[in-house]
């Protein structure tokens, strides 16, 4: 078994195309014993491609799959250690829900009282024991979802491989549910590979983000690194939501907006260049202050409750065309009572400030 932090898979220049399109584009990743990862990014992108690939689902046209130093490149899945759940939970409906999760066991040639014994446990560990006599007509789409985890798990395999697997589900059973994946997944350290669209599901239950666009890998790193570091426009809209203002490089250390001064890092960019300025709503505060420092006189045109916050839509077309958006908590909202047409001074640090290319 390897060790903790050791590397458990590695993909080198790997490439997927059917026919003329390129669905992967030269990837090579690390992933360490134990780790949960996503491969994040929009419908198309080529993120279950790159499962599929790594299950054998799908044989890449060039590079390599090598799992705890073994190559598996060209072995049928079969032959390869990995459990995966489909989006579509893929159960057999003919079959009870204890002999879904035997299923796998039973190929395997397991004994009879052993198979028992680990289906009874795995029935437990998703909390499904009262249900092991049911056919999954007779089930909801999470408790469907958990027996598909059962099933994946029950050969104790040692990668994990999960397709979407909450898209289907209601809101506030996703939720309930990429938690109980995630606390299963680190009770049981097994390496896991998840694909979503979803970047809240991504954000709460990753170790390390893979971000994927037009089949490449474009940014990977932890959750906070790829939301406070976003390496570019996109990423930073993908992940969370983000307000862009046009501007000009003034100086290292200053962007104009419309003759508006904004202090920020302009990094390597040149004098007078035109860039684009990217603030996060929760990062602008209200200030009565009078300063220097990046604070602009907005007025309120919209307010949108959202539950735990409300994301205020400010006009300042001193700075821009465009409204702010500025996201604050619905308790603190109703301390200050808010309204349309009120007018308040915006503030947001340099330190908050990012500046990317157009």
């Amino acid at each position: 078994m390897l060790e903790k932090n050791q590397t458990y898979l590695e993909v080198t220049n790997l490439s997927k195309s059917f026919g003329s399109f390129e669905a992967i584009k030269n990837i090579s990743i690390n992933i360490k014993e134990g780790e949960f990862v996503c491969f994040l990014g929009p419908s198309g992108c080529g993120k279950t491609t790159l499962l599929r690939c790594i299950a054998g689902l799908e044989i890449q046209s060039t590079g390599s799959v090598v799992q705890k130093n073994k190559d598996i490149s060209n072995l049928p899945p079969s032959n390869r250690d990995f459990g995966i759940v489909f989006q579509s939970y893929a159960l057999f409906p003919n079959l009870t829900v204890f002999s879904n999760i035997a299923y796998g066991l039973i190929n395997n040639k397991w004994k009879k009282k052993n198979v028992k014994k680990r289906v009874d446990d795995l029935l437990d560990l998703v909390n499904l024991t009262d249900h092991a006599l049911k056919y999954s007509s007779q089930l909801s789409g999470g408790e469907q979802q958990r027996v598909a985890l059962a099933r994946a798990l029950a050969t104790s395999p040692g990668l994990l491989l999960l397709d979407e697997p909450l898209s289907a589900l209601d809101a506030k059973v996703r939720v309930f549910l990429r938690k109980q994946i995630r606390d299963l997944q680190r009770k049981l350290g097994v390496t896991t590979i998840m694909v979503t669209h979803d970047q809240a599901e991504a954000q709460t239950m990753a170790d390390r983000i893979f971000v994927m666009k037009d089949g490449e890998i474009i940014q990977s790193g932890t959750p906070n690194e790829i939301y406070t570091k976003a390496n570019s426009p996109f990423i930073a809209s993908f992940i969370g939501s983000m307000n862009f203002i046009p501007a000009i490089i003034s100086n290292s250390s200053q962007v104009k907006c419309n003759n508006v001064e904004i202090n920020c890092d302009t990094g390597n960019f040149q004098e007078n260049e035109s860039v684009q300025i990217a603030i996060r709503p929760e990062d602008i505060q209200f200030t009565k202050e009078k300063s220097d420092d990046n604070i602009l006189i907005a007025k309120i045109k919209e307010i949108e409750f959202l539950g735990a916050f409300q994301r205020i839509y400010f006009e300042s077309k001193i700075v821009t065309d465009d409204l702010i958006m500025v996201d604050v908590l619905s308790s603190n909202a109703r301390k200050i009572n808010l309204s349309v047409n009120d007018e308040l001074n915006l503030y947001f640090s340099k330190e908050d400030t990012r500046v990317y290319s157009i």
